[in-house]
């Protein structure tokens, strides 16, 4: 029998589809585990596919690739090398179904189905695969390891199941996304599976960024007593190497690295790089471009390329218009000065008044307004989307939640571009995360230390500058009022009768609700961001387009 064992956790960054990278990856940390004296190396959810494959797996071919890729991964687990716990999809009976795969002596040796498909937030798993029988413990080299996948324990049924039926340990493959404060909640989710078990659990988690999703990594074990053995780092590609030993009470896992673990507003700021770089590199452009307007947004979403992606790849444009204060020009250089990026000034004066020359004829006898701003927001998109053909650089749009909410945003104008760091970070939140990046030593980040950002920048009033003396506040409440009523609205579906005793004006909360609905078309046409809250915009909170209901305060 066997009292003494080595694991090796595989915490890295596979891409959707692409199964011979991630094979490639697989076989790098095969090699590593190998030279670390590893028994058995664990991969994260759906490794060779990548996660979540979303209807990649109706394909045949494509899951034919997946599992021929799992079937020749096998052949380097002979001659005493490291046994691997791979996942991938998997076709069996006719059914799809998402597995993880024991790979030893040279083949397959057992398989087991996820059984709990969530179908809940940004999960749609019972669209695609089968759910698997109650699984049953894995016979390696002796041991009964129990292997429930991700959601398999977010409730009782499975890893009880395990423990009843003799497993002596849990290993979790996980593609877990990041959202706000998660990592508590994991790990509470853990001891409370650990404590019905009274077995040890090895909760190992995908990193990296896929489309709007960002997984955080953070991998750990807990032991039987439920104390912390070990922490991956967050947002961090690694590999570590966690050693057991079976004592009188069970297997325990000795003390090994504890990375730090990141709080607040660097965690989201984290995460908003990660999943930019991501989804940047992995869509196979070298760099990126935006408009830097001298305001709060822009400033952030520069710093946060600059961290992503280093100045290099990085160009940042002003587009200033005869409303374009001396401020906005000043910050606006002062802030691409203070990141090191390319910066250049492309006045859009002479294409609005193309426009409003062509338009002239029939717009003659009607009052100047919200159709004439809008024209400047669009020249200034038109203009991004140009330079991005010319020279191959993603645009990057920069709306934040609070506008994105109310539709505080010009479609085809401001909203255009591939994809959008801050989409789910509200205004207050994105003034926090400025005031945190001042003071970040960079550590982790590919940009300068402190003070990217202008002070004026984050203390003037926030104005979209469309018309003389505009503030946002004109529109909108100010942002501590008006993102406290969205996240009631949006987060916690919060009725309007108790955001009024809350203490906000019933016409002010119906006057939300109201933007909230009408522009819903528009955040459907918005690009892609970062998740970072409980109900991102999207494929989270899915509201319809036409929509008659209205809540009264």
């Amino acid at each position: 029998m066997v009292d003494n064992l080595k694991i090796m956790l595989a915490q890295l960054n596979p891409t959707v589809g692409a199964v011979a990278a991630n094979s490639d990856l697989a076989r790098t940390a095969h090699a590593e585990a190998a030279a670390a004296g590893a028994d058995l190396l664990v991969f994260t959810e759906l490794f060779i596919s990548g996660y979540p494959p979303e209807d990649l797996v109706l394909k045949p071919a494509f899951v034919d690739a997946c599992q021929e890729a799992v079937k020749n991964l096998a052949e380097l687990t002979g001659n005493g090398s490291p046994a691997m716990l791979i996942t991938s999809p998997w076709a069996e009976d006719g059914k799809l179904y998402n597995a993880a795969i024991l790979l030893e002596d040279g083949k397959v040796d057992a398989v087991r189905f996820k059984y709990d498909l969530p179908n809940y937030g940004v999960f749609d798993e019972k669209r695609v695969f089968d759910p698997g029988p109650a699984p049953g413990p894995i016979n390696f080299r002796g041991i009964r390891i129990g292997v429930p996948i991700c959601e398999d324990i977010w409730t009782e049924e499975t890893c009880e199941t395990l423990e009843e039926t003799g497993a002596e340990l849990l290993i979790v493959p996980n593609g877990s996304p990041f959202e706000r404060d998660k990592q508590d909640v994991r790990l509470n989710l853990v001891v409370a599976r650990v404590t019905e078990t009274n077995l040890p659990m090895i909760y190992v988690n995908q990193v990296g960024g896929q489309d709007e999703l960002v997984f955080d990594g953070a991998s750990f074990v807990l032991n039987a007593d439920r104390s912390l053995a070990c922490q991956m780092p967050e947002f961090e590609e690694a590999m570590l190497l966690t050693e057991w030993t079976r004592g009188p009470d069970g297997w325990v896992c000795a003390g090994a690295d504890t990375a730090r673990q990141l709080l607040g507003y660097e965690e989201i700021w984290h995460a908003c790089v990660l999943g930019t770089r991501d989804y940047v590199r992995k869509n196979r452009f070298e760099s990126v471009v935006l408009g830097l307007s001298g305001g709060i947004d822009s400033a952030v979403v520069a710093a946060m390329a600059v961290d992503a992606l280093g100045p290099d790849k990085v160009h940042c444009v002003m587009l200033p218009y005869e409303y374009t204060s001396s401020d906005s020009l000043e910050d606006a250089e002062a802030c691409a000065k203070a990141l090191g990026v390319r910066y250049d000034v492309v006045p859009i004066s002479e294409p609005v008044a193309g426009f409003l020359n062509s338009l002239g004829p029939m717009f003659e006898g009607t009052t100047e307004g919200v159709t004439e701003e809008n024209i400047q927001s669009r020249t200034r998109g038109a203009i991004l989307m140009a330079i991005s053909n010319k020279f191959g650089s993603m645009v990057l749009t920069t709306g934040n939640k609070s506008e994105m909410s109310v539709g505080y945003a010009t479609l085809y104008g401001d909203m255009n571009g591939g994809f959008n760091p801050i989409k789910d970070v509200y205004k207050s939140d994105v003034y926090a995360l400025a005031s945190w990046r001042n003071q970040s030593d960079g550590t982790g980040l590919e940009g300068p230390a402190r003070r990217v950002i202008p002070e004026r920048i984050i203390s003037k009033a926030p104005s979209a500058e469309l018309r003389p003396d505009q503030t946002d506040q004109d529109s909108l409440p100010e942002y501590d009022v008006l993102d406290d009523i969205l996240d009631g609205l949006v987060e916690s579906e919060t009725s309007l009768a108790d955001l009024v005793a809350k203490g906000h004006d019933p016409a002010v909360v119906e006057r939300i609700q109201h933007l909230l609905y009408i522009a819903e078309y528009k955040r459907r046409q918005a690009a892609p961001g970062v998740k970072i809250t409980r109900r991102a915009f999207g494929k989270e909170r899915r509201y319809p387009i036409t929509n008659g209901f209205r809540d009264k305060a």
